[in-house]
């Protein structure tokens, strides 16, 4: 068990680009409150600045002719909840975080605010292991592979923002939304939503844990089908 534990934690750092000087940062960095006393919210404090300065650096320098307010709006998709918890999934981090029982029997190693505050954290960890430098370089390497695939034109526009933009542009009604289906405990809800753009004849249905979030989902789908009509 042990052995498997090193393999990942090593597997991560091996995708991450950074080998741990002294392993018990990673470890704590690793530990969400739900499981003890010293646990991973200073370091989250900390990783959270740090990544805001890296990626307003990155994305200055590889977006040379954008403006400040295009900048504040890409960084701050970039270093949002959603974009940090997906890095998170697909670095396998959610099986490295030590959870209390309640938490590991919720499915807390999923839940996007825990993977996203404990990338911060690491994050804080690497800084506090060696330098900015490295963190910085952690930085990069999550993040160069997304910025290489991103349009400029709709560079950190969320889809709501993008449909409606687009069907003012051309003069045409805004789309309707509307909530389908809500399950689940208050505290545990999934919302399904409908996003109908009538001129194009288009009803796209988007899910997510909050109404907002399954508006954004139809509303990537019904931008996605205008812009191939």
């Amino acid at each position: 068990m042990q052995i498997n534990k090193k393999m990942r934690q090593a597997e991560f750092c091996r995708k991450i680009g950074y080998v741990f000087n002294q392993p018990t940062f990673l470890h704590v960095a690793l530990t969400h409150r739900s499981h003890s006393a010293s646990h991973n919210e200073r370091l989250e404090f900390l990783g959270d600045s740090i990544l805001n300065c890296s990626v307003a650096g990155l994305i200055f320098k590889h977006f040379p002719e954008l403006p400040e307010g295009d900048l504040s709006r890409l960084r701050a998709n970039l270093v949002n909840q959603r974009t940090l918890s997906q890095l998170a999934l697909t670095l396998n981090l959610g099986e490295l975080i030590r959870l209390g029982e309640g938490e590991l029997k919720s499915g807390g190693c999923r839940r996007p605010s825990i993977l996203a505050d404990t990338l911060e954290a690491v994050l804080g960890a690497i800084y506090l292991d060696s330098s900015f430098a490295e963190a910085e370089q952690v930085v990069t390497t999550l993040y160069l592979p997304m910025l290489q695939n991103l349009n400029s034109v709709t560079l950190g526009k969320d889809p709501k923002t993008l449909l409606q933009e687009f069907l003012q542009a051309h003069k045409l009604a805004l789309p309707e939304y509307s909530v389908v289906t809500t399950i689940g405990e208050a505290h545990q809800q999934k919302f399904k939503v409908a996003c109908v753009v009538s001129k194009f004849n288009i009803r796209t249905l988007g899910e997510g844990a909050s109404r907002r979030s399954a508006e954004q989902a139809a509303a990537k789908q019904a931008y996605e089908q205008i812009i191939l009509v």
